[in-house]
């Protein structure tokens, strides 16, 4: 295979190998955000386009078949996410920045279900927050519920900016992990009680 180093590092992240996907961010990360910063101005949006194609990568590593470089495969992932990043910035300019209502209206379509549903969801959410460790909850929450920046969490936790983006990776690994564990338990503690979430 040509490409034989880059075979045998997805096959430890596959099975886990925490080196390995330390690794796997220290190789890439700046390379993949230097590619983005030539597609988007922004700091700010390509430091989360960065993560968002970091995590579509892992999510898609299975399909990694080594007929091209890692690196190739993932500048593919990354200009999907740069044209999916577009095209979500054009939809909310048209529908919120010049129809906010809309956004309220949204919220209010609502059924009684789906209102339930994300109920749910949030409260999923709380308990995978108060499982993780190694400081990855904290880390999400003053990213994603508090609104900070990759900046602003390193200057509040004494940390570099790489080792945030470093964390912030793996934080967010580690709580789609826990999450699916979570929706694994309820789904079987549902099915041995004879009832699915799912059913009425």
């Amino acid at each position: 295979m040509r490409y034989q180093n880059d075979r045998q590092l997805v096959n430890k992240i596959l099975v886990g190998d925490e080196k390995a996907i330390q690794l796997f961010y220290k190789k890439y990360s700046q390379k993949l955000l230097n590619f983005i910063l030539l597609k988007i101005d922004d700091p700010a949006d390509a430091e989360e386009i960065l993560q968002d194609t970091l995590i579509s990568a892992m999510d898609s590593l299975p399909l990694f078949s080594g007929q091209s470089s890692l690196y190739t495969w993932l500048g593919a992932i990354a200009k999907h996410e740069v044209v999916d990043f577009y095209r979500k910035k054009k939809i909310k300019t048209i529908l919120f920045s010049r129809l906010p209502i809309l956004e309220g209206l949204a919220g209010q379509a609502l059924g009684p279900e789906e209102r339930l549903m994300e109920k749910e969801v949030k409260n999923k959410i709380k308990i995978v927050f108060k499982k993780l460790s190694e400081g990855y909850g904290q880390i999400l929450r003053l990213k994603y519920v508090e609104g900070y920046s990759v900046t602003q969490i390193a200057k509040k936790l004494g940390m570099t900016f790489k080792a945030v983006e470093s964390k912030l990776f793996r934080a967010r690994i580690a709580f789609q992990e826990q999450y699916a564990q979570e929706n694994n338990q309820i789904f079987n503690s549902s099915f041995h009680q004879g009832k699915l979430p799912f059913s009425s």
